[in-house]
């Protein structure tokens, strides 16, 4: 199953599993099970301390579970944990086997404290790069926690479990049976949703803290980049984000940031975190700011309201809090999200194998994702505004010559119909003609641009007719000593790189502003 290069390294990591454990698998006659018979041989093969059955009674089959000797099994795998969910079967197997957690210890804690029975079940797909997260923070939860259980189910495996449940977005969470969530989920998110009381917890410790030289909202390139060239400059550092990583957690491939060759966006926000973390940067994570207060209202401090009802003060604040992915705003997109209406084509498109799906959207997003689903799905049905595709030519020259995918311009989406829960079908009007056309399909796929997320600070200080933020040349805002940078912002051209550079810029911009507000003070005085 494994080939040399991958058993050698898994055996190298095999070897930090201190405690004795089963693997117990649940086989059928099918192709899949005798595809993880062979992978468990492999597991076991290169630990003497990890022994197989296969005598497993698991209504799901192929599974398997994973259990210390002489404890009850609390994580199933009813998937084979290749691709992305490799590493979640790795941390997995370490994890059962004794070897610690790269948590905080107060978090560790919390989830021990959780006093109630939560048995979880993921829906994921092994090309979903947002799932993985999801798997192994409640993996890592049921080690922990001995009343958490977590089954991790493969949705291309299971194909009738899935469209009984009426799966059409993963990663898709269900706890004691009803649905939990969907999207990505970090170990904090959830624990935070299970204990009632963390939020108040949490607004007590922030109202107490000291006011900051800066205060970065959003965790994305532009934030990272800014909290480490203002640390740099030795000032008192906080970075708040509602999740590192900003919309590079929903970025497959990256190929253009210089100096990198090819990564993927959550390796990424990963590197961004850890680069901020190597100064002394005070990262809150999973914290949504709703309200920015001017210096000239919370007495010469900016002020930036939380959704918890916290309020954290700084001489300056730089606003990066990106943008999001745009709506088509028409009827039945809201009514049918999740249910056959997607925005992330990587992490759906699996659940999609053999069915008819549109791509709205002729950009560069829109054509990549019709043709990586072109090699997934039965059938591709592209939609783009504009009288021509506005891709690169690479792109679309390569989108033609595929002959499962139709290509409409000209073609403005009118609404997304559905029966029964999920969509079946859209229409849109022909421009050229001012027909109205119905194409039949099970999924619709989003892709036409972003929209900055400023909605909250409507009323507050000058955004473009677009919702972007106002800025000059130092990234300096309508309001004083409030700073942007990034998607968020009027700068053209919303890229990773050009992100990072802004992010840079208003740091600098903020750090000299910082000067000269402490020099006017002095003279001043």
């Amino acid at each position: 199953m494994l080939d040399a290069s991958l058993k050698a390294q898994l055996g190298a990591y095999l070897e930090r599993v201190k405690l004795p454990f089963e693997i117990t698998a649940s086989l059928d006659d099918s192709a899949a099970a005798q595809e993880m018979h062979g992978l468990l041989q492999d597991i076991v093969s290169l630990c003497d301390k990890i022994t197989l059955r296969t005598d497993g009674t698991d209504a799901r089959k192929p599974s398997f579970s994973l259990n210390r000797v002489g404890e009850a099994p609390r994580i199933r795998f009813a998937a084979i944990p290749m691709g992305h969910e490799f590493t979640s079967l790795v941390l997995a197997l370490l994890q059962v086997g004794g070897h610690p957690p790269k948590i905080e210890a107060e978090l560790i804690e919390q989830i021990r404290n959780l006093d109630a029975d939560f048995r979880f079940e993921t829906y994921m797909s092994l090309t979903c790069h947002n799932c993985p997260d999801v798997v192994q923070a409640l993996n890592l939860m049921a080690v922990l926690n001995p009343r958490i259980t977590s089954v991790v189910i493969d949705g291309g495996l299971f194909q009738q479990e899935v469209e009984a449940r009426q799966i059409l977005a993963v990663p898709m969470v269900f706890l004691n049976g009803e649905h939990f969530g969907q999207g990505r989920m970090d170990v904090e998110e959830i624990v935070k949703k299970l204990d009632t009381g963390a939020s108040s917890r949490d607004a007590a410790k922030l109202n107490a803290k000291p006011p900051y030289d800066v205060l970065i909202v959003g965790g994305g390139p532009a934030g990272a980049a800014a909290a480490v060239y203002a640390a740099r400059k030795g000032i008192c550092t906080a970075m708040l984000a509602e999740r590192m990583g900003g919309q590079t957690m929903d970025t497959m491939s990256i190929e253009n940031f210089i100096s990198v060759l090819e990564t993927d966006g959550p390796k990424f926000a990963a590197a961004l975190e850890q680069h901020a973390k190597q100064y002394d940067v005070e990262i809150l994570n999973l914290q949504r700011a709703e309200k920015l207060i001017p210096a000239s209202e919370a007495g010469g401090l900016v002020g930036v309201q939380l959704a918890n009802g916290a309020t954290l003060k700084s001489k300056t604040v730089i606003l990066s809090t990106g943008a999001r992915w745009r709506e088509v705003n028409v009827p039945g997109e809201q009514e049918y999200r999740n249910k056959g209406v997607a925005y992330c084509p990587h992490c759906d498109g699996p659940l999609f194998k053999g069915k008819r799906v549109a791509v709205i959207g002729g950009g560069n997003s829109g054509v990549e994702a019709a043709i990586d689903l072109a090699g997934i799905v039965g059938h591709v049905t592209l939609l783009e505004f504009g009288d021509a595709l506005r891709a690169d030519a690479v792109l679309v020259a390569k989108l033609k010559s595929l002959k499962n995918v139709d290509i409409h311009t000209q073609a403005q989406t009118t609404e997304i119909t559905g029966a029964d829960g999920k969509v079946n079908g859209l229409t849109y009007t022909d421009r050229a003609s001012g027909k109205s056309k119905r194409v039949e399909l099970e999924g619709v796929f989003v892709q036409i641009g972003l929209v900055p997320n400023s909605e909250w600070l409507k009323g507050t200080l000058e955004l473009s007719r677009h919702g972007e933020i106002v800025v000059d040349s130092r990234g300096q805002t309508s309001l004083p000593g409030v700073f942007a940078a990034g998607d968020v912002t009027t700068v053209p051209f919303k890229q990773i790189i050009i992100a990072t550079g802004d992010g840079a810029k208003a740091a600098l911009g903020a750090f000299d502003h910082l000067i000269r507000s402490s020099v006017s003070e002095a003279v001043a005085g």
